[in-house]
């Protein structure tokens, strides 16, 4: 069974446009399979009940259109039955036109906005004025406590409606909305200036973008948003799905360092960059002093961003499987896929839906393509199974905490599948304890006991050893050192074969050492 909405909307000549523009494979899917977009399910219901407007479309007797708006209060839009929804026509907003154009076409074609949301709903139905004899129904459509009397009411029938990309819906907010999303951040902002934490620097970092707060946002109860705009407004350097800032922050003890996060906003946007925080209670301290101390205005001078977790650009189907804040270099991919119209789906894990940031937005655009797995689902990730699913030439996309990427790993060689698929990345390091070692540092002359429970980059920059790195995830290939004796124990994904054995390199952040003792070029 195809598509409803297809079927009324994409006539032959709209489907000739879609060929010539070389964007008719993106809707193929919805000529095929069972359709469920004529049926209005809770979250359709769900969503009607929040609109306080919506767009009208009828056409006369001439074949001319008439577009009308049509306000009222929150949830005048009833929802009737799955098939049916309804809303009454009030006195001193009466619609001669519409209501004369009904008459001869019942056709009504309507459209519902969600602007803070970036969300829109069109669907197509058959309308009917509702009796005014049919009390009863006429009841069904009235609105509690509204000044308004209802002077006439309409059913319409629906016949198909489809969700569309918010790409390009330019957020919208009332007041009231403002106001709810400040008050607790600005009363956090109080809490905080009171405090006798150190004061942190109008400016930190040393890198050649400035960067200014624009926004904050409280995805979930430990996971906060950052909006990031150029200074002065300026467009940014482009950035590609899984890039990542090097964020500088300033720690308790006055040292300032940088944390690495992913930028989850959309990959078309040049205004902003986002990033999503988690608060890590037993972490080294810098998400608790970016919960605690970034503030809007604050101004961040980082390096552009960095690319070493790269989505493909070809057209062969994408897996994606995160858990938790492994969410923020794979919801950007998302967004770049659907853009491209490559097939993919996205499987995202978490504790609970409340605890897993951009579930709601990833649920509204992605609709079809996410399946999501909580306690509030009572369903657990299977990768097994997705990976049995998953086509044959699919990439396969992941990020979360150690566990997940161990599984996804371990399944896949189970499974036989080409190493060269699973594409992913560790936010910390596996957390194995590996045997102490001795490591001298031949050029700085020094000699260190690495412990067990610490990396040869932590001990040497320890040392104020003179080292360069990045990720210290073993992913970026930024501190590759050439090893002059000993053997090494690779456990970076990014070196090569002829890296490792060539030229003897290896990653000190990740790696370690099969021999007692390593001797490192720097």
């Amino acid at each position: 069974m195809a598509h409803k909405y297809a079927q009324i909307a994409f006539t032959q000549t709209v489907r000739s446009v879609q060929t010539h523009h070389n964007s008719r494979s993106g809707y193929a899917s919805m000529d095929e399979g069972d359709d469920h977009n004529y049926l209005l399910s809770e979250y359709e219901a769900e969503f009607l009940s929040q609109r306080d407007s919506f767009y009208m479309a009828s056409v006369n007797e001439n074949d001319w259109p008439y577009l009308q708006h049509r306000g009222g209060p929150k949830g005048f839009m009833r929802v009737i039955d799955a098939s049916t929804i309804g809303f009454a026509d009030f006195s001193g907003n009466r619609q001669y036109v519409s209501t004369g154009n009904f008459k001869t076409n019942d056709r009504v074609a309507l459209f519902f906005m969600d602007y803070p949301n970036r969300r829109r709903l069109k669907m197509f139905g058959r309308v009917k004025q509702v009796d005014d004899q049919d009390w009863d129904m006429l009841a069904q459509l009235e609105v509690d406590g509204y000044r308004a009397t209802v002077e006439r009411g309409f059913l319409i029938s629906i016949e198909g409606f489809d969700w569309n990309c918010p790409q390009h819906i330019t957020p919208r907010f009332s007041e009231s909305e403002v106001d709810s999303v400040l008050a607790p951040i600005l009363k956090e902002n109080e809490r905080l200036k009171a405090s006798e934490s150190p004061s942190i620097p109008a400016e930190l970092g040393s890198g050649s973008l400035h960067l200014v707060i624009s926004g904050i946002r409280q995805l979930t109860p430990n996971v906060r948003a950052y909006e990031l705009r150029h200074e002065n407004e300026a467009s940014l350097p482009e950035f590609k799905a899984g890039a990542h800032l090097k964020i500088p922050v300033q720690l308790t003890n006055g040292k300032i360092t940088e944390r690495h996060y992913s930028i989850c906003s959309n990959p078309k946007r040049s205004d902003i960059y986002e990033i999503a925080v988690q608060k890590e209670t037993d972490g080294n301290g810098g998400s608790q002093t970016i919960h605690q101390h970034f503030q809007l205005g604050q101004i961040l001078l980082c390096d552009e961003p960095a690319h070493y977790f790269q989505l493909h650009d070809d057209d062969r189907p994408a897996v994606l499987i995160a858990g938790g804040i492994g969410i923020t270099p794979i919801k950007p991919m998302a967004q770049a896929l659907q853009c491209r119209q490559v097939p993919f789906h996205l499987h995202y894990a978490g504790r609970t839906l409340a605890h897993m940031p951009f579930q709601d937005r990833l649920r509204r655009a992605l609709h079809g393509q996410v399946s999501f797995y909580s306690q509030d689902t009572a369903t657990r990730m299977d990768i097994a199974n997705i990976l049995k699913q998953a086509p044959t030439d699919a990439l396969i996309y992941v990020c979360g905490p150690n566990r997940l990427l161990d599984d996804v790993i371990e399944q896949a060689n189970t499974l036989g599948l080409d190493e060269s698929r699973i594409v992913y990345e560790r936010f910390i390091p596996p957390t194995t304890l590996a045997k102490p070692i001795t490591v001298t540092f031949a050029k700085s002359e020094k000699t260190i006991r690495v412990k067990e429970d610490e990396s040869i980059l932590d001990a040497a920059i320890n040392a104020d050893i003179d080292v360069l790195y990045s990720c210290k995830t073993g992913q970026c290939k930024t501190c590759a050192v050439t090893i002059l004796e000993g053997k090494a124990e690779h456990n970076d994904t990014c070196l090569t074969t002829q890296d490792r054995d060539n030229q003897g390199l290896m990653c000190p952040c990740v790696s370690r050492a099969t021999t007692d003792t390593l001797t490192l070029d720097l």
